[in-house]
């Protein structure tokens, strides 16, 4: 029997509209498809876009239409915005700050009635909900026997999958990019990695061993995602 088709969605950013347009897409092709499904979520759901919000709420309604429906599983990964605002709401006035100037108050504007100008006390504007869903968004999702990894940033080639966590947010390192450069270890063989968190065009990335489906939908590019089929070349997916 055929593995499901996975359905991976890049950096969102607060483009709720997209979002919405990209899942009904999603769903329609899932019933076309009529086969087991996942939809993953690749991460950076706030920051810098209009409804940050109105991101969260959509997949927290998709995780709960389909939570016990055997045929379709949403997930949803941590990104390095989230771990910023995580970082920022149990942190120091310097986490505080890093946030904000990396799109935070946009986030806080979505949350608010009126535009946030004066931060402090942006603690309570966040519901509790939201800060608690958002903290347990797992890194990674790896399925061993496809060989497929789905991950915000990236791995590093060399000691995947023992790295340092914050590789899975953070890295822009060419050892991962320059995929063809991969050491020749084991756990490496027939490995694709798709991830987002660095736009490099409004087009995904598409190389033999990684897919980069960030293609900067809050900066006017579309919001891509991938649909994986076993043995099947990748197809696309995008709200423009």
């Amino acid at each position: 029997m055929a593995g499901p088709v996975y359905f991976a969605i890049g950096d969102v950013h607060g483009e709720a509209d997209k979002l919405r347009r990209l899942h009904v897409a999603i769903l329609d092709r899932i019933a076309f498809e009529r086969r087991t499904a996942k939809v993953v979520h690749l991460g950076d759901y706030i920051d810098r876009g209009p409804d940050s919000r109105g991101v969260i709420d959509q997949i927290m309604a998709l995780e709960k239409r389909f939570g016990r429906d055997p045929a379709v599983e949403v997930v949803s990964l941590m990104g390095n915005h989230e771990q910023m605002l995580l970082e920022a709401h149990s942190g120091d006035a310097d986490d505080e700050e890093n946030w904000l100037t990396q799109g935070g108050l946009a986030t806080l504007d979505s949350y608010s009635d009126e535009p946030v100008t004066e931060v402090s006390g942006w603690r309570h504007i966040i519901p509790q909900e939201h800060l608690a869903w958002l903290a347990r968004r797992p890194l990674l999702l790896h399925d061993r026997a496809r060989k497929l990894v789905f991950v915000h940033a990236g791995i590093e080639p060399a000691t995947f999958p023992g790295e340092d966590e914050d590789t899975y947010l953070w890295t822009r390192s060419d050892r991962f990019f320059n995929d063809d450069a991969w050491p020749g270890r084991e756990e490496l063989q027939g490995l694709l990695v798709v991830h987002g968190h660095t736009p490099k065009s409004f087009e995904p990335e598409i190389f033999p061993r990684r897919i980069n489906i960030d293609t900067g939908a809050v900066f006017g590019g579309p919001l891509t995602a991938v649909m994986l089929r076993e043995g099947e070349a990748p197809q696309f997916l995008r709200a423009d």
